[in-house]
């Protein structure tokens, strides 16, 4: 779907839901593929097939990553299909399949599936939306065994849920903690939206979230009969994605689905009503937590098209027009005294019954109206004078680039990429054709992509704005009400405009760094396949070379500096490292970059990690010489633009314009100050700090590590070994000479731990049934491999307790989270977690129940069981670490300057193994029990615990 305003399509998406264009289908019609209606070739690496009780399935062998499998079970009805007194229940149907079934008995699917190696929420999950519901099982091996336990599972949750009432009741605290969490002022916002841009349609009545009377009252057979009426095979389909023989997957899915029995298809429910003609209409939604956004926009009746060859190339030409004047939009937002933040134009469905145009423009507080002007004259000048060469040559460069990427790689996708190809299909109708052959119609259409075709094509789609709806969001009225914003909006829309003045394109000016280096040192570590050199300069290069993914090169260059250059006197001297891509080159800024490298697979950006400044992303073997100029040409001559401090300035506006308007939010904000007796590295300044900050500052603190400090730089991938090398000698390699090692900086890596283990009560400004509760406790740094894998193994533990006695056992919270980290960078620093978001009500039973949990681990013999169900998933996982480029990275990064991380690597699984059921009870009662953690509970403010 093209864009949508963020009051509609993304607002719908805040929500957990997604409006998804399906064909209309009566009762008793047959389902079919829409690839049989379409002139598109399907990809062959796809199996269809339909039993003959109607369950739909969709098989592709895939061996990315090798010795893994994707298994979901589809449903196609949502929340849309509930009854009045079922909203809600669709969700909570979803969480009753977690909860009992014919052959697994309720609290026993979870613990199977971890004893198979699959983590509850990473690998074993399931999501409700409008249309769909989907269950997913991430398989770790290619075992036609767990295979069929999956396949079994799937069947189970097709029919044979039990639904037993006290395990309904049981959930209940569960739902409604889902609910509560998700109910943010981002939720109220969209939910407003909802109402004033599409009143009394039926998908606002019908959010997954459900009703809170409906979820608490809603009985066991509330819920079974959504169950039987929508869980039918001719509503459904079973999808395997992954290194498995497709005749054996065909067999096993006939073996456990045959028996599944037909059923009538159940009705089907739009969206809508939604009036086309609704119009002229104004709305003001305020709080203090949202930043200054207007929306204008226009909807029209929409007309189904099939996916076809001659709808993609329309498709093609209104995305370039869009895309053109979204284009435009971001050179203003990037710019030095930029009218807004950000602003987007685009049209999208409202699932087959609407189409939505929207102007979207977002402002510091205060500004909207000159953003207003500015966005709308931007908008009127493209729909008047048209677009040019260069810019419609851009767009078709970035796309094209992005096709040639996809075909060259056709071979090596991953099983995800697949089957959200082959989900696209069942719930968009959009047909999964090769790379190649979607590159090979685009060549084919190029000549035909023309600036006058793409403005009939913007113009047939697009709804045009005038007397549209508008709609305001933010923390204080506009100037003048609803009458002062369509006022802004008739005089915008009717001033007179000028045509645009159109840049013209330059030539990256960077390729020159000096002489080529020489390679002085060149060794290879045996275990990984490693090739380690170092420049005369000084410069480190890592290369692994693999075609896992093929055409594709990961890079992470690190530098020396980070974080570590922050002091209790300076403690924000990097805060501005990240925004320096903003401030563009020397010779270039940001946005004539973007023109520049159209087209082209290089990135620009920078980070501050502990010990390094850091910049890493994806290229290609055709573009690597680019990439690593664009990387010499970072560190040589950044260009420290005034539009990047005002950019900056305006982030900070808005971050602290919002410090707490979740629990979530607010304990971020405080924790790091709690934690560290407020070290003023690890607490957030007041406003003033920020905003004092500038590019001059910056400049000051990185100017001699971007001259002299070392550099590490890693690359893995589809790469030629020689040409790489002198790629980097004549660009980095060239550079002046740099040190020779990362300092070390131990004065600077010392960090404490807090004595002060008392509850620390937070507030925030969300929803008053809203709470959090986090208990942390000191552990140590990573440099003892097992107590680092004792650690670990501790962490899954107590994940597991928690959960069985926060969620199963107390319904208390939806989601409780347990985690560990040991310093690889603080000596004999380290932190253990757990954090539940429950109602206001149920804080100090949540606290007592973890410490509860905790102390059995600790003082109790731990069943064998539960050992092996929290390490199986670690091994598991560790198994499937060199099966992509970001898992080989994690590897090469940092191989010459911190080489121990390879060595711990190879010793990881075996120290892991080795833990004992008698080494976490005492692990438990060393780090947890024996020392008193720091609670921090976050409650509304003017509650009693506030007080």
């Amino acid at each position: 779907m093209r864009f949508l305003h963020a009051a509609g399509f993304a607002c719908l998406l805040a929500l957990g839901v997604s409006p998804i264009a399906v064909a209309a289908q009566e009762p008793g019609d047959a389902v079919e593929w829409a690839y049989e209606a379409s002139d598109i070739p399907v990809d062959p690496v796809y199996r269809f097939g339909t039993l003959d009780n109607g369950l739909r399935y969709v098989i592709a062998q895939n061996d990315r990553p090798e010795g893994t499998a994707l298994v979901r079970l589809w449903i196609d009805s949502g929340s849309l299909a509930e009854r009045d007194n079922q909203r809600g229940l669709a969700h909570f149907l979803e969480h009753m399949a977690f909860n009992g079934s014919a052959k697994v008995p309720e609290g026993e699917m979870v613990k199977l599936l971890e004893r198979e190696g699959l983590r509850f929420g990473a690998d074993n999950n399931a999501s409700t939306g409008l249309e769909t519901t989907l269950y997913k099982l991430d398989l770790p091996r290619n075992d036609p065994a767990l295979l069929d336990t999956a396949l079994m599972l799937m069947r189970e949750t097709a029919s044979e849920l039990t639904i037993d009432p006290e395990a309904v009741d049981r959930e209940r605290g569960v739902i409604l903690s889902e609910r509560r969490v998700r109910r943010t002022y981002a939720f109220k916002n969209a939910e407003d939206a909802i109402e004033f841009f599409t009143p009394d349609a039926r998908y606002g009545e019908r959010l997954p979230v459900g009703l809170p009377e409906i979820i608490e009252g809603g009985t066991a057979q509330d819920i079974r009969d959504y169950y039987e009426r929508e869980y039918v095979p001719g509503n459904a389909a079973i999808l395997v994605v992954g290194d498995f023989d497709p005749d054996a997957v065909e067999a096993a899915i006939r073996r456990h689905f045959a028996s599944w029995k037909a059923g009538s298809l159940p009705e089907e429910f739009g969206g809508g009503p939604i009036d086309p003609s609704r119009a002229g209409l104004t709305d003001i939604y305020l709080d203090e937590a949202l930043s200054e956004q207007v929306t204008i926009s226009r909807l029209r009746a929409a007309i189904k098209t099939p996916d076809t060859a001659a709808e993609r190339r329309q498709n093609l030409l209104r995305t370039i027009g869009y895309a053109i004047v979204n284009r435009r939009l971001e050179a203003l937002a990037r710019g030095e005294d930029a009218p807004f933040k950000s602003a987007g134009y685009g049209t999208g469905d409202f699932f087959d019954i609407a189409k939505s145009t929207n102007l979207v423009i977002d402002s510091a507080d205060g500004e909207w109206q000159g953003g207003l002007e500015t966005a709308v004259t931007v908008l009127r000048q493209a729909l008047t004078y048209g677009f040019g060469e260069a810019e419609v040559a851009e767009q078709v460069a970035k796309i094209r680039s992005s096709q040639i990427n996809a075909a060259e790689a056709q071979d090596t996708r991953s099983n995800a990429a697949l089957l959200g190809a082959a989900l696209a299909m069942l719930e968009e109708g959009q047909i999964p054709s090769t790379p190649a052959s979607s590159l090979a119609r685009l060549e084919a259409f190029a000549p035909y992509i023309t600036p006058a075709a793409v403005l009939a094509a913007l113009k047939s789609d697009a709804a045009a704005l005038d007397n549209p709806l508008i709609r305001f969001e933010g923390r204080k009225a506009p100037e003048g009400g609803a009458q002062g914003l369509r006022a802004a909006f008739d005089a915008a829309w009717s001033a007179p405009v000028a045509k645009p003045v159109l840049r013209d394109s330059v030539d990256f000016g960077y390729s020159d760094f000096g002489t080529p280096g020489a390679v002085v040192s060149d060794t290879t570590d045996e275990r990984f396949g490693l090739r380690l050199l170092r420049f005369d300069n000084g410069v480190m290069l890592t290369l692994k070379k693999t075609d896992i993914e093929k055409d594709r090169i990961r890079y992470r260059l690190s530098l020396d500096g980070g974080t570590l250059l922050n002091t209790r006197e300076d403690p924000l001297a990097t805060a501005m490292v990240a925004t320096l891509p903003i401030g563009g080159l020397g010779l270039h800024s940001q946005d004539e970059l973007e023109t520049i490298l159209a087209g082209r697979t290089v990135q620009f950006s920078l980070s501050a990690a502990t010990d390094a400044f850091v910049m890493g992303g994806t290229t290609t073997p055709r573009d690597l010489d680019l990439q690593l100029d664009l990387l010499a040409a970072a560190i040589t001559d950044p260009g420290y633009r005034p539009e990047g401090e005002q950019r900056y300035a305006k982030s900070v506006a808005e971050f602290f314009a919002n410090l707490d308007g979740t629990p979530g939010r607010a304990l971020s904000v405080k924790q790091g100050g709690l934690l560290s007796d407020f070290d003023p590295r690890f607490t957030l300044q007041d406003a003033k700090a920020y905003e004092a900050l500038s590019f001059e500052r910056l400049r000051a603190v990185i100017s001699d590590r971007l001259a002299s400090g070392a550099i590490e730089l890693a690359l893995v991938g589809d790469f030629d070994e020689q040409r790489a090398i002198d790629l980097v000698a004549r660009t980095l390699g060239a550079l002046p000479d740099r040190e020779t090692e990362f300092q070390p900086r131990e004065e600077a890596r010392v960090r404490s731990f807090t004595g002060n283990r008392t509850r620390h009560v937070i507030t925030h400004s969300g929803e008053p049934d809203q709470a959090l509760v986090q208990l942390v406790w000191p552990t140590t740094d990573d440099s003892d491999l097992t107590t680092a894998a004792q650690l670990r193994m501790l962490d899954r533990a107590v994940e597991i307790v928690v959960q069985e006695e926060l969620r199963e056992n107390l319904g208390k919270t939806y989601s409780p989270s347990v985690g560990a980290s040991s310093s690889s960078e603080y000596p004999d620093y380290g932190l253990f977690y757990v954090t539940a978001e429950v109602d206001m009500g149920d804080i100090d039973e949540t606290v007592a129940a973890i410490e509860k949990a905790i102390t059995k681990l600790a003082e109790e013999p731990i069943d064998p069981d539960l050992i092996d169900r929290a390490r199986r998933p670690l091994l598991e996982a560790f198994d499937n670490r060199l099966k992509s480029l970001a898992s080989w990275m994690a590897v090469a990064d940092r191989a010459q300057t911190e080489p121990e991380r390879l060595e711990r690597f190879d010793a990881w699984p075996g120290a892991v193994s080795a833990v004992t059921a008698p080494q976490v009870s005492a692990a438990a009662r060393k780090w947890l029990v024996d020392s008193r953690p720091v609670e921090i509970v976050v409650v509304p403010a003017g509650s009693p615990l506030a007080r």
